[in-house]
């Protein structure tokens, strides 16, 4: 009888110590598994840089030392790809989280007298999920997403404040005859006629970092759409002295100097071309280097991620002399091309003690994946449909981080071309000439073997992925 009880007493007690630390594993993954505190959100996006215009990517002919500090310490992404290969669809497809078989704006098209066609108030955009969930939100620099007043107006998309160019091709011009706060059109007086004294981006500068500090205290997301290194090229003279007679043989460029379409969007004349490609990408990079400064001063950086990248290829406008500098690095193409060099493009995610320092990350993604990443790292239910795939377990260094099963791209100014990324295959079609193209981007990675006679089948499951992947736009069609 005695045994009995106390075999009965252990039962009990290992039973007690079992639930227990059942209890105590649940608890701790429960916790685990809270959502993150919001940080706050800066994204920087250039404009126009290649995949090796920065020195942490190869550059060697000039450094980026800021943006290469802001990689050192988080993660960069050799396999990162833009919305599209020029400047509105790629930002459509990151504010929308809808590649360009599905996102609104699919092209560069006009729309009104200056400005692009507009986000349709339908969308749900990456802004407007922010601000849903308790975000200051603004944006400063480019945002060509449709006109002051229209339903793609910056402040009917989600941005609180917003201060910059709203035409794209009106951003060619560096000394601007005006620029928008909100509906507001600040005129430059100190650039009227032929002046050139107020350089915008330093302007569009000044009030991102008093973003920065008014909203110090609650979370926010700064959207930094920099005008740089697009075309036209053009620094201030000072900038300009540090890098003059470095680049030889030197880019003559003739472009637009006077005229009813001067500062209208055509390019300005540029006889040092190459200097002042390096100049402002020196300007980009002191920039960067300034919002990282104003971050750690107000005690924000273990709160803020800052992701770095750029919205396509590098160009060829204004004197762009891309092969001179081999901003694509190994890659084919440039601005307008679907091959890696035109959608391929820098990533660099920095979020102290979550984001491992100086980590590097092979793993495929692209823009569509910022609008399901971001709501994962707020732990929000209701998500807009979306293209795309979290990477937040990339991130933070986890092992069940989902694969794409495949890339989808369409680009409607050279006729209309399509592009699939699956795996290490590359399709590439162009419908105006109907040829395909087919790389294995593992062994091929310059794309200079097409192999689709080579691999039929392959072409065939590529070409079905392309017929699939879109929707018809009553705008943008092939």
């Amino acid at each position: 009888m005695v045994t009995f009880k106390r075999s009965l007493f252990k039962f009990i007690i290992k039973t007690f110590l079992f639930i227990f630390f059942i209890g105590i594993c649940l608890f701790t993954s429960c916790a685990d598994k809270q959502p993150i505190e919001k940080p706050n959100i800066v994204f920087i996006i250039a404009d126009d840089l290649g995949y090796g215009d920065l020195s942490c990517y190869g550059q060697d002919m000039f450094e980026t030392p800021n943006i290469d500090k802001l990689s050192e310490h988080g993660m960069i992404f050799t396999q990162h790809y833009s919305g599209s290969t020029v400047c509105a669809p790629s930002r459509s497809v990151l504010m929308t989280g809808l590649h360009t078989g599905h996102t609104p704006v699919r092209g560069n098209q006009r729309y009104g007298d200056h400005g692009q066609y507009p986000l349709a108030d339908s969308v749900i955009t990456l802004p407007e999920l922010l601000q849903q969930n308790g975000y200051v939100t603004g944006a400063f620099g480019k945002w060509g997403l449709g006109p002051v007043g229209s339903e793609g107006d910056p402040n009917n998309q989600g941005i609180d404040e917003f201060f910059g160019y709203n035409s794209q091709s009106l951003a060619h011009n560096y000394y601007p005859y005006f620029l928008w706060s909100n509906d507001q059109k600040i005129m430059l007086d100190e650039n009227s006629g032929f002046r050139k004294e107020l350089y915008a981006p330093e302007l569009i500068q000044e009030k991102t970092l008093e973003f920065i500090e008014r909203n110090k205290d609650n979370p926010f997301f700064l959207f930094v759409p920099t005008v740089i290194p697009h075309a036209e090229l053009i620094a201030p003279e000072e900038v300009m002295e540090q890098f003059r007679g470095k680049y030889l043989p030197e880019k003559v460029y003739h472009g637009l100097d006077s005229g009813a379409e001067y500062r209208q969007g055509p390019y300005g004349s540029q006889t040092e071309s190459h200097a002042a490609f390096v100049a402002m990408i020196s300007i980009l990079d002191q920039q960067v280097g300034e919002i990282m400064g104003k971050i750690d001063e107000l005690g924000l950086r273990e709160k803020t991620i800052i992701i770095f990248t750029s919205d396509n290829g590098p160009h060829l406008e204004g004197g762009g002399d891309p092969d001179y500098f081999d901003s694509n690095g190994p890659l084919k193409g440039y601005k307008r091309d679907l091959y890696e060099g035109g959608v391929r493009v820098p990533l660099i995610v920095s979020w102290p003690g979550k984001v491992e320092e100086g980590s590097e990350s092979n793993h495929i993604s692209a823009f569509w994946d910022f609008l399901p990443t971001f709501s994962e790292i707020l732990d929000i239910s209701e998500v807009p449909e979306n293209d795309g795939i979290s990477f937040l377990p990339e991130l933070l260094g986890e092992n069940d981080q989902k694969e794409h099963e495949y890339l989808y791209w369409e680009f409607h100014e050279n006729g209309f071309d399509i592009a699939v990324r699956k795996g290490n295959w590359k399709g590439i079609y162009f419908k105006d000439e109907d040829q395909f193209e087919l790389y294995n981007l593992e062994e091929d990675l310059s794309e200079e073997n097409d192999i689709a006679g080579k691999h039929p089948e392959i072409v065939e499951e590529l070409k079905r992925i392309m017929i699939k992947s879109r929707t018809p736009s009553p705008v943008f069609e092939e």
